[in-house]
């Protein structure tokens, strides 16, 4: 496949199952300038693709576009094998089972020849370090995120002050082999990072409510913003 074809198709494949994805992001992630991502999409278009949007806005793929299944080059096939092994060993025991399942299914899609990178694949991630209550913790917080319910635990900081916390939760962060919670406290009245090495006696509690200015947007805007 041209380098031209490969980057038409990685522009549908991108834009597959994205709500909005604006030519800037698109030249970034391809390394191409936005000039050719435009025309690129224009010719897609003229091809039939069904791709929705203009320049300056945004594209996405129309809901109704019917795309040949998903293929993997051998890099991308490594990096999911890497990330899905990664994630077994360092996520939560849920989460470690959705991801041999989904290495699994990618697995048995592929041709024999692309199934040979995965079975040789020599990138390893050893679990047996990993705690399992750690685990039920991590799966305990990701349902929490999930399902948008209030978190209470106890809480002892760096330099050994203990706290009792209820938090919003609103994201997990994996820093290498360290995980936090990105949250809204209750008692701050504040977002606050909670390592969750440093929290006990964990528990999922009611739901809490979607209230502008403490949504995920929010904390990770000052997550973001610059210090001063």
């Amino acid at each position: 496949m041209s380098r031209r074809a490969d980057r038409l198709f990685r522009i549908a494949e991108l834009l597959r199952g994205r709500r909005l994805t604006t030519a800037q992001q698109l030249a970034e992630w391809l390394e191409v300038s936005p000039r050719t991502v435009y025309r690129d999409v224009r010719d897609l278009q003229l091809s039939g693709v069904p791709i929705e949007g203009e320049a300056g806005v945004g594209y996405r793929l129309a809901r109704a576009a019917n795309l040949p299944p998903l293929t993997f080059t051998a890099d991308e096939l490594t990096a999911l094998a890497v990330g899905a092994r990664m994630a077994e060993s360092w996520g939560g025991a849920a989460l470690a089972g959705d991801a041999r399942c989904a290495l699994a299914k990618i697995a048995a899609a592929m041709p024999a020849d692309k199934r040979v990178i995965l079975d040789r694949l020599a990138v390893f991630a050893p679990s047996y370090h990993v705690d399992r209550a750690f685990s039920e913790k991590v799966d305990a917080l990701h349902r929490a995120v999930d399902t948008r319910l209030v978190v209470r635990f106890a809480y002892c900081d760096r330099l050994g002050a203990h706290t009792e916390r209820r938090v919003w939760p609103l994201g997990l962060v994996y820093w290498g082999a360290r995980w936090t919670v990105g949250a809204w406290c209750e008692l701050r009245e504040d977002f606050r990072n909670f390592d969750i090495a440093r929290m006990t006696g964990v528990e999922v509690l009611e739901p809490f409510p979607d209230m502008s200015g403490r949504r995920l947007a929010d904390y990770l805007r000052r997550v973001n913003a610059p210090s001063r």
